[in-house]
């Protein structure tokens, strides 16, 4: 099938999940159910907050440019056919890019040119309704437009307000943008990616976008906690720069505490050998003997070499990453007898971490993506990741048509049907 029919066709994913096998429980109610979360973020880091607020059960509310909507909405092929209720619907709405559709489920679209003192009075009244807003605007661009946190305070004191850019609010760098590709280079991912004889690489996706996202997912649920019990709303400053860097994690740990700089080791570890991705006779799989006892099985059952366990080069963690070529030569030599099937089934159920190395079919055709019922048909879209006492929460809506909900939106706060159509013809919405 066409992926881009992907979006607006039904595909036959699903498959029947044992009862038996079932986790119990009845999941939980969406646990941010009546909280209204105001928008106004574009592009992934941002967008990937809010749709995992609105899986949550909120009420996303996505703020876009009037005529264009969020930059990613033009960033294709592939793009998803339109089918929208009429013709003229249709007229002046852009393609739906993969990349939108990826991080926009769950939420309401409204288009409004807050530029215009007009639009600006809408998203005050937004602000007003509204338990969080989530922006990613240059830092102190809101704040010229009358929407920065003191601003939006003195309209809602309970607000939670949180502020996604490149490199936080202060410091020399605050104004700059913020661009994943940029932060994985400056913050040290690039660094300590790819192959050891080979130029820095970025991450196969927007990582750092994607990391920056989940912690500022986290610190609204975090702020949300907060006014519960002290009443008071809280501005949250989540950035990329700062995320990637806490993402370092050992890398950052092994510099700090001994000083020792991190390089690029391609799939292996620098600490743990064997643990990498090995050739075999028809493609590659990636294996990780992480300790002595996975070593030996590794050693005897797929090798067969049980000598290796016991020989002084080979019988520690130490001495494997010590004489780490000498190690992996011998592991390639033995993988490249046989094909991958065959390497799979040998390992399968031995106690040494395993996975082939899948290309996005195969990985989407996985059993365990089947039986946890991971791709969605509600338009079809990935599904949320957790699940509660066996449940996931719903998918009730497919990312949004441009300014889909605006009318809608407009008569919540109140507006007439006539005062909407000036509003439209003036293009403010």
């Amino acid at each position: 099938m066409s992926h881009t029919l992907l979006r607006r066709a039904a595909l036959p994913y699903y498959i029947g999940l044992s009862r038996s096998l079932a986790p119990k429980g009845a999941g939980i109610d969406p646990p941010l159910q009546g909280v209204k979360i105001l928008d106004l973020t574009r592009v992934l880091a941002g967008p990937t907050a809010t749709m995992l607020l609105a899986d949550l059960g909120a009420d996303v509310i996505k703020v876009e440019e009037v005529s264009r909507g969020d930059d990613t909405r033009s960033w294709y092929p592939p793009a998803a056919p339109l089918s929208p209720t009429s013709p003229e619907e249709a007229a002046h709405l852009p393609p739906e890019s993969a990349y939108f559709l990826a991080v926009n489920r769950n939420k309401r679209s409204i288009t409004i040119n807050f530029k215009d003192p007009e639009g600006l009075a809408i998203v005050h009244k937004l602000v007003q309704q509204s338990d969080v807003l989530v922006e990613n605007f240059v830092s102190g661009k809101l704040a010229e437009m009358g929407l920065g946190w003191e601003d939006c305070e003195r309209i809602n004191p309970r607000l939670i307000y949180a502020s996604i850019t490149g490199y936080g609010q202060s410091g020399p760098y605050r104004k700059a943008a913020g661009y994943d590709v940029i932060v994985e280079a400056e913050a040290g991912l690039m660094h300590i990616t790819g192959e050891p004889d080979g130029p820095p690489c970025k991450v196969g996706v927007a990582a750092t976008d994607i990391a920056t996202g989940l912690y500022a997912h986290g610190a609204v649920m975090a702020g949300l906690l907060s006014r519960a019990r002290t009443g008071k709303g809280v501005w949250i400053d989540c950035n990329l720069f700062e995320s990637q860097l806490a993402g370092l994690a050992n890398i950052a740990s092994n510099y700090l505490i001994a000083g020792q700089e991190g390089g690029r080791h391609g799939t292996s570890h620098p600490s743990i050998v064997p643990y990498q991705v090995f050739p075999c006779k028809d493609g590659f799989i990636m294996i990780g003997a992480g300790n002595d006892k996975q070593f030996k099985l590794f050693a005897e059952k797929i090798l067969e070499r049980p000598d290796l366990p016991t020989d002084p080069k080979f019988n520690s963690n130490k001495a494997r990453v010590a004489n780490r070529q000498e190690l992996i030569s011998l592991i390639n030599d033995a993988l490249m007898k046989e094909g991958r099937d065959h390497w799979l089934a040998k390992l399968t159920g031995l106690g040494v971490p395993f996975g082939p190395i899948n290309n996005i079919q195969q990985t989407f055709q996985h059993p365990q993506v089947e039986a946890r019922k991971m791709i969605t048909e509600v338009e079809v879209t990935v599904s949320p990741a957790v699940t509660y006492n066996g449940k996931r929460m719903p998918v009730n809506r497919p990312p949004p048509y441009l300014s889909q909900h605006t009318t809608e939106v407009l008569a919540e706060l109140g507006y007439s049907d006539e005062e909407i159509a000036v509003l439209k013809a003036k293009k403010v919405v």
